[in-house]
């Protein structure tokens, strides 16, 4: 009973912290919150219901930016990539969980306790913004390229000091995992990232948004 007290107590307290966490915003290192720079770009964030991923512009500055895709086998210069879409999580899970359906238990118990982190990205066409689980963000170019150093400095690199892609490691043939620089854990998992990586471009998210709907809930609050 006292152990069943106790975890009912840690759970509410979890819950809690989800709600009220949310209120204090990711510090910007763009600017002051919600302040950005006059708007050139949309970069969209694709959620599910566990995971955001960020979709960024292929403009000529990002493909230079992840050229290094081109070593990976990911067609970077095609003309009809519309977006590079890219999201950070557990090495375990992320690999081998492709959708909910796909969860096992072993990747799930390192996700909940600690596992190395990947670094995710994807070549797709065009999104629309207004699809179920996309929210759209207008940012400027400054505030873009930083966003890019976010996820750049997200990625471990070789000897050669080019990010280390995961051999074998993708969804599909437009998409590839590489090593990450920090360790996970699901309590500081792939929305508190997203969270970073926005505060990184000037947009005000919330301190700790463990869920999409938080990370959601957050932007609509600092916006």
């Amino acid at each position: 009973m006292r152990w069943c007290a106790g975890g009912l107590a840690g759970l509410a307290a979890l819950l809690l912290a989800g709600m009220i966490v949310p209120v204090w915003p990711v510090a910007s290192e763009s600017g002051e919150p919600g302040e950005a720079g006059e708007a050139q770009h949309r970069i969209l964030l694709v959620a599910s219901a566990i995971h955001t991923d960020i979709a960024l512009p292929a403009t000529p500055e990002m493909r230079r930016s992840f050229a290094f895709l081109a070593e990976a086998g990911l067609p970077i210069g095609r003309t009809d990539v519309a977006h590079i879409v890219v999201g950070w999580g557990g090495r375990s899970f992320y690999l081998e969980t492709p959708t909910l359906a796909d969860i096992r238990l072993q990747p799930l118990v390192r996700s909940l306790t600690l596992d190395r982190s990947v670094v995710h990205v994807e070549l797709t066409g065009a999104i629309d913004p207004a699809a179920d689980g996309v929210v759209a963000l207008d940012i400027g170019n400054g505030e873009l390229m930083a966003l890019a150093g976010f996820v750049e400095a997200s990625l471990a690199r070789g000897a050669d000091g080019a990010p280390i892609a995961i051999s074998g490691a993708g969804y599909g043939a437009f998409d590839r995992f590489f090593e990450g620089t920090s360790a996970f854990n699901a309590l500081a998992g792939c929305n508190v990232w997203t969270a970073r990586a926005l505060g990184a471009a000037g947009i005000s998210a919330g301190l700790w948004t463990p869920l999409p709907m938080m990370l959601f809930w957050s932007l609509d609050l600092h916006g």
